[in-house]
């Protein structure tokens, strides 16, 4: 065994019996760091201090020429890096190789959406019972106002305001925003709470004895509503925020306002919706225009 496999076989003991990783992450590190010492190897290095960021930057990009997703690559490089640090405890690494290399960016998935009339087949629920009024009411206000579901999980009475079409919604980072909230939600929201007499610190959205629905519970109640109204696709309560989010960029082009609806920080987040904009356009113009369909 060579001087560089030696050094990886004891950081791997050392993750195994000091820090009692699991077998599946231990054969994640040997793998990654069986493709580090060959590329070492190979290079005719003696010792890891020979290692020069390039060098490594340069297996990077190999791998990744050899069809390696970005996710794997990231992988590798944490192995890598929990390599030098460990080396660099023990006095045998003076400057770290990792350090400034970077893995390709993945390319971001964009989200699922359903259409406009899909959208409108889910929510509409005919409210000929209590549970029925309530997930028509809870469907209504996620697509209105493409609320996360532990947003609308948290919200009360006395957070409405039925006059303005206002809510006040608290989401990430425990940040406060106020959302619009359409007529159909508020009609739905309205017979909700004529049917279930409630005070302004209740729950909208209650559970079993007057509980605020879980997460889970609303998850359960979409997808079952999915079936029963015969919408097919995978549906989830995000999903109803990516069409409305969808929708609305598509019906104003207002980015800005699409951010502050959602309460995203960044609005290179919102960004993402732009995408799906232009995959609608690109739709209409095959289907529409006399000189882009293709032989």
């Amino acid at each position: 065994m060579s001087g560089l496999a030696a050094d990886v076989a004891r950081f791997l003991d050392y993750l195994k019996v000091e820090r009692h990783y699991s077998p599946g992450t231990l054969r994640n590190y040997a793998k990654a760091l069986a493709t580090l010492t060959r590329f070492a190897e190979q290079l005719a290095l003696a010792d890891w201090n020979e290692l020069r960021g390039e060098q490594l930057q340069a297996l990077v990009a190999g791998e990744h020429r050899r069809g390696l997703e970005p996710p794997s690559l990231r992988a590798m490089l944490s192995a890598c890096r929990s390599f030098f640090r460990f080396l660099a405890r023990e006095g045998k690494l003076r400057n770290d190789p990792a350090a400034g290399v970077r893995s390709p960016k993945a390319r971001r998935k964009l989200p699922e959406v359903l259409d406009v009339d899909e959208t409108a087949t889910l929510v509409g629920v005919v409210a000929g019972d209590p549970l029925a009024l309530r997930d028509r009411a809870l469907l209504e206000l996620l697509y209105s106002s493409g609320l996360r579901v532990s947003e609308l999980c948290s919200v009360r009475w006395r957070d409405l305001d039925v006059d303005q079409g206002l809510l006040r919604v608290t989401g990430k980072g425990n940040k406060t925003r106020i959302v619009p909230v359409g007529r159909m939600a508020l009609s739905a929201l309205a017979e909700l709470r004529e049917s279930q007499p409630a005070d302004a610190d209740d729950p909208v959205l209650r559970g079993r004895a007057g509980r605020p629905l879980t997460p889970g519970a609303v998850r359960a109640a979409v997808k079952r509503r999915a079936r029963s109204q015969g919408v097919w696709k995978r549906v989830y309560p995000h999903l109803l925020r990516h069409s409305c989010a969808s929708h609305l960029l598509e019906s104003s082009g207002n980015l800005r306002a699409v951010q502050e609806l959602l309460g995203h920080a960044d609005i290179g987040t919102t960004q993402i919706y732009t995408h799906l904009d232009f995959q609608h356009l690109a739709k209409v113009y095959d289907a529409a225009h006399p000189r882009a369909k293709r032989k």
